[in-house]
């Protein structure tokens, strides 16, 4: 088994910790403040994770494997942790949002190191001891050596983890999900407001732009995924809080670039016009510049 140090122990990494507990790794979690415990709200019961707290970068062991879960705008707070931590060179799996990975984590760990992995799990952290998982735990890699090495650790877990040969499309396709997320968080109101009408219409032209950004970029993306997207709002528990909306709700920083912002950036250079995706970022980082001035 692997020893596998988790930096970032929120909704994502505690359901991560989870599952790697259940294959039998040795887990060293990576925080901030010190944990008097972390369970897991699993769809099969409750999980009490076991493993190592360390709070100092500098007292880290040496790992097999270093997950980054961090929120993407907090890249450089997740690279302290990285060298010690990589002390023998340990790859770095990078499960943020986005579709930037490893532009992010280029500057501190060599590029052949960096495995960019595309998320999709409905859970939400209750506390710093409790996450609720909603539903399953959906993990894609790139094809390629290390994919295929990662995705090995959650062998005989409930996660679907999978190497995928078009990892650019499986990661835009997650973004058109998420940039349609701005819309609750935007509105403070839970997942179901997407049934009303204007405001489904409004994430389709949100998620078409995306479309068109990431075909420039090289995804291969259908005209009928912006209308899966809504369907997939419309169908999810109508009281489901996304991470943008929790993050708004709690006052703290958003994912706004990561999110939304990288499709008026791509846009911009592939002159393509984002109008709906330029008027979300400019609302979000309004109420946040508010928040800062009151």
């Amino acid at each position: 088994m692997a020893r596998i140090a988790i930096i970032g122990v929120g909704a994502i990494g505690g359901v991560i910790a989870s599952l790697l507990q259940q294959a039998g790794h040795d887990l060293v979690l990576c925080v901030r403040r010190p944990l008097a415990g972390l369970t897991i709200e699993t769809p099969d019961g409750p999980v009490a994770v076991r493993a190592t707290v360390v709070t100092d970068p500098t007292e880290t062991p040496a790992v097999d494997w270093v997950i980054v879960a961090t929120k993407a705008y907090d890249v450089a707070g997740a690279a302290k942790w990285l060298e010690r931590l990589r002390a023998d060179g340990a790859p770095v799996a990078v499960l943020q949002n986005g579709v930037e990975h490893r532009e992010r984590f280029a500057p501190y760990v060599p590029s052949g190191s960096i495995l960019p992995v595309v998320v999709d799990c409905p859970a939400e952290r209750h506390s710093p001891e409790l996450v609720r998982q909603r539903g399953a735990m959906h993990l894609k890699a790139p094809e390629g050596a290390l994919g295929q090495s990662f995705i090995d650790l959650f062998a005989k877990t409930p996660a679907d983890a999978v190497v995928v040969s078009d990892f650019t499309t499986v990661a835009w396709r997650k973004l058109c999900h998420n940039a349609a997320g701005v819309l609750p968080a935007l509105l403070l109101q839970p997942s179901g407001v997407m049934h009303n009408e204007a405001i489904g219409e409004t994430a389709l032209q949100i998620v078409r732009e995306c479309i068109a950004v990431g075909r420039a970029q090289g995804a291969k993306l259908d005209d009928d995924v912006a209308e899966a997207v809504r369907q997939a709002y419309r169908a999810a528990p109508a009281d489901g809080i996304n991470s943008l909306h929790a993050d708004r709700l709690a006052d703290r920083p958003m994912e706004i670039d990561a999110r939304n912002g990288v499709i008026v950036r791509l846009g911009k250079k592939h002159g393509i016009p984002t109008p709906c995706n330029q008027m979300a970022v400019a609302l979000l980082e309004a109420m946040v510049q508010e928040k800062a001035d009151a």
